[in-house]
Parts: structure tokens; sequence; C-alpha cells
């Protein structure tokens, strides 16, 4: 019986992940054309239609979601073994992709992988910048970045930075206008910058602790971001009161241009972790990258 051609199910694999014939030729290297007659070819072999498309999206049928469940993790197993294969090389190679914040991204990984980099020319990183939770194993990352608190319990979680604090700032030219806050509770009279949580749709609860008493404060304000660097230049240019890890804000604080307060409600918890699933099995990329992160 002669092998069937399983370049179509790789194909209909990438597009019901991606939910996009666009993104899912760009990512196999084809034109949309190519990509939409695979799928065509599959579903006319197997006389069962496994995508709905509209003019808008694309997604699986449920005959699609069960052929997806059934093969889509044996390519990511096949890849995951080619991958491995390259420790008989002589020097690893490979892609190792991470979801992680922006801030975390330069103040942190950077500087740790950039020996790795010019020591490894054939290891490639791609990052994926979000303040969501992303699902690292659906989404197929090899590993995330984000505080400790927030790892799930059945994953390695590696601790690549110091402990931190969080800080509520603002300039002084705003607290020249508006008195300072003496407790978390009157936050709630200050215009403030709030940060939406991707992964919640909702705004952060500003989170404070003293001498075991846990606040979570709802504030409101004039502006709501996704990422941090606008909540930082946004509490520079007088805008309101910011609330985010103590080191985004260290060089401004520094300076004078940012003033801190409440930092007796600020009490330490754990840094930066990276965090992947233990079945994984490491390539030689991922462990290269794994031990430049670990925190020495």
């Amino acid at each position: 019986m002669p092998r069937r051609n399983l370049n179509d199910l790789l194909a209909f694999v990438t597009v019901a992940r991606e939910g996009s014939f666009t993104r899912a030729a760009a990512q196999l290297g084809v034109t949309q054309s190519a990509l939409s007659q695979a799928i065509r070819t599959l579903e006319t072999r197997i006389e069962i239609r496994l995508l709905t498309r509209t003019t808008r999206s694309v997604s699986a049928t449920p005959a699609g979601e069960r052929l997806l469940r059934a093969i889509g993790h044996r390519f990511d197993e096949i890849e995951a073994e080619l991958d491995a294969l390259t420790e008989l090389r002589d020097k690893p190679a490979g892609t190792v992709r991470i979801t992680c914040g922006d801030h975390v991204l330069k103040s942190t990984l950077l500087p740790k992988l950039t020996p790795l980099l010019r020591a490894y020319p054939d290891v490639n990183i791609e990052f994926d910048v979000s303040y969501g939770l992303r699902d690292i194993v659906a989404d197929r990352f090899d590993a995330g970045v984000r505080l400790g608190e927030q790892v799930d319990k059945d994953m390695i979680a590696l601790p690549i930075g110091p402990r931190l604090r969080m800080a509520a700032v603002a300039s002084p030219g705003y607290f020249a206008a508006n008195p300072p806050p003496k407790t978390p509770q009157e936050l709630t009279a200050h215009r403030c910058i709030n940060l939406r949580l991707p992964t919640y749709g909702g705004l952060y609860a500003w989170e404070f602790e003293r001498r075991g008493r846990q606040l979570n404060v709802r504030v409101d304000g004039q502006l709501v971001f996704n990422t941090s660097p606008p909540i930082v230049a946004a509490a520079l240019a007088g805008l309101g009161v910011a609330f985010l890890p103590e080191d985004e804000f260290a060089p401004h604080l520094d300076k004078g241009k940012l003033v801190r307060v409440l930092e007796d409600w600020c009490p330490p918890f754990p840094g930066y972790h990276l965090y992947y699933p233990s079945r994984r099995q490491p390539s030689p990329a991922f462990a290269l990258v794994v031990e430049a992160l670990r925190l020495k």
C-alpha cells in the first residue's frame, strides 16, 4: 500500500492552530494558494470537511478538532526529536521559543543570553512579548518567564533573578498637587495608572501587605495600559500614581524624577522564573538557554 503524503496533514495542523491561512503560509514558507489547495486535497481524499472558513477567520470543524487532537502532538514530537539530534553535531543548533514580559526581556534575558548567542551562531531564540499567562504547551513555546507566584505547580520553575518588591510612585509635580497617600486605601482618591491583564480581561488589583495584613486595592484613573513601559512614561509625565516592580522605576527614583510612597506596604516576593513542562525532553539548544539563565 503506497504511503500517504503527510504534507497536507502538516498544512492542516498549522492552519488549525494558527486560525489563519496567512499566518500558516508564512510559518510554512508556502503561498496561501498552495496551502488552500493542500487542504482541499486532504478534505477531498477523506471526504470530510475539516475547516470552516469565513471572510475573517478559520476554525476547525468537530472532525477537524478530532484530527488535530490525534495528530498535532505527533508532529511536535517529530520536531522535538529532530532538535534533539543536534546533539550529534559539533555545536548545538535550533530555535528556542520563549514568552515573557518586555521589562524582563530587556533587563534579564537579553543580557544573560547575549554571550550564548555569540558563542553558538546556530542557536536561535524567538521571544513573544506578552503579559498574559500563555499556555506554553498549547501555544508551542519551549518556556515562559513570569514572576514566581504566577507559575503553575506542574511546571519546572527556575529562578533567574533576585527577589523583587512592588513600588507605588508618582512624579514630584503630581505629589505637589496631590497629598501622598499614607495608606493603600487612600489611593482611591488619586488618579492611578492601571494595568490590564489580558489573561483575565480585567484591571490588576494593586496588592499590598504589612505585618501579615494583605490588601487588594482597585484604583481608578484616566489611563489604562497593557504593558509596563507606557505606565512608567505616564508616571514621569505626572499623569498619576503607578504601581509596578521597583526595578522598572529604579533609574528614575535614583534621579528624583519619581517619588516612592507606601514602601512599608511592599514586602519582597519571589522574582522572575523560567518555567517549562516537567515532561519536556530538552534539546541541546534549550539546555544551553536554561544554563545561561540559571541564577548563579
